[in-house]
């Protein structure tokens, strides 16, 4: 008799994909990783090309032509019309004969939480949040940028720790020590040269982001203008996992509040006394902690909450992943 599969689970974010084929008694088959899932960069049809390669490598691995169900958690699933999109074009794949289609910020939620109920915060390169109850409720926000009142992440970190060092360079803003922290940690002599180089791509765009971490370091050493930044951020997160609690009628219960993401996975102290503190004060009944697993076991746990698979069946795909 040969292996079958209760669950498909991927975890496709803009940088990588994770795939997982899964037994029905929890036992991981096998795993796969390709690149990011981009269709706003690649098309539809090109994404979904890269996807099928590393589900076709797992399938193949696993020894199973296809599984009961897909469980995928998917970056640019933001909006319902995105995620109907998406669903018709991983059901036309025919991988399972059933498929379930998510934010890929629920794989962050249900990863870090031993039941279907709770709520994530994503802080990475941006900033997303959602919650989830085990009778399906669920609360999210577009997560779209600015158009659709986000703020915060790692790319707008960096922006505005080079907003605020230009300014005070310049005269128009509060000094701080960003002035001289940013262009060391690039390499050129003052902010002036700072600017010119990133406008001009002579600092390639993508390197931006370094400056982040530089706020944070420049925070940590008591800078204030960085500090109230970060302060920012933590009370953007509390701000947004409040009201998702709130929505779920969860605030006035102990729940779990998941911290994901480049930027709270990192850990800096300031951001994570903010956030709790904070949280303390707008939801006392929170339970804050920073998720370590890879967002793949949520989307598998997903999974096997759709196909109402036991509960040894969720230890058993817990125990694999560390």
């Amino acid at each position: 008799m040969g292996l079958t599969a209760a669950v498909l689970a991927v975890d496709a974010g803009n940088s990588k994909t994770d795939v997982a084929v899964i037994a029905p008694d929890g036992t991981v088959l096998s795993t796969a990783r390709g690149g990011g899932f981009r269709p706003p960069a690649d098309g539809l049809e090109g994404a979904m090309t890269a996807l099928s390669a590393t589900v076709t490598e797992a399938l193949e691995t696993a020894g199973v032509p296809r599984a009961a169900h897909v469980s995928a958690c998917l970056a640019n699933a933001d909006l319902p019309v995105e995620e109907k999109e998406l669903t018709e074009a991983v059901a036309s794949r025919a991988w399972s004969d059933t498929v379930t289609v998510r934010n890929d910020t629920f794989a962050v939620l249900r990863a870090g939480v031993p039941e279907p109920r709770g709520v994530a915060v994503v802080c990475g390169a941006g900033i997303n949040c959602v919650g989830l109850r085990p009778d399906g409720r669920t609360a999210r926000f577009p997560a779209l940028g600015r158009i659709s009142g986000d703020w915060g992440g790692g790319w707008a970190l960096a922006e505005e720790a080079l907003w605020h060092a230009a300014r005070a360079d310049d005269g128009r803003g509060e000094a701080t020590a960003l002035t001289t922290a940013l262009p060391a940690h690039y390499g050129v002599p003052g902010m002036p040269a700072l600017i010119e180089a990133l406008h001009l791509h002579r600092i390639p765009p993508h390197r931006r982001h370094e400056a982040a971490p530089v706020l944070f370091a420049t925070a940590a050493q008591g800078d204030p203008v960085s500090r109230a930044v970060v302060d920012r951020q933590a009370g953007e997160i509390v701000t947004m996992a409040t009201v998702a609690l709130t929505r779920l009628d969860l605030l006035d219960e102990e729940t779990p509040v998941v911290l994901g993401g480049s930027v709270l996975a990192a850990r800096h102290p300031l951001l994570m006394e903010g956030i709790r503190t904070r949280l303390a004060t707008a939801a006392p009944r929170a339970v804050p902690h920073v998720v370590t697993a890879s967002p793949v076991l949520g989307a598998a746990l997903l999974g096997l909450d759709d196909v109402a698979a036991p509960p040894e069946a969720h230890e058993r795909l817990r125990a694999h992943f560390p």
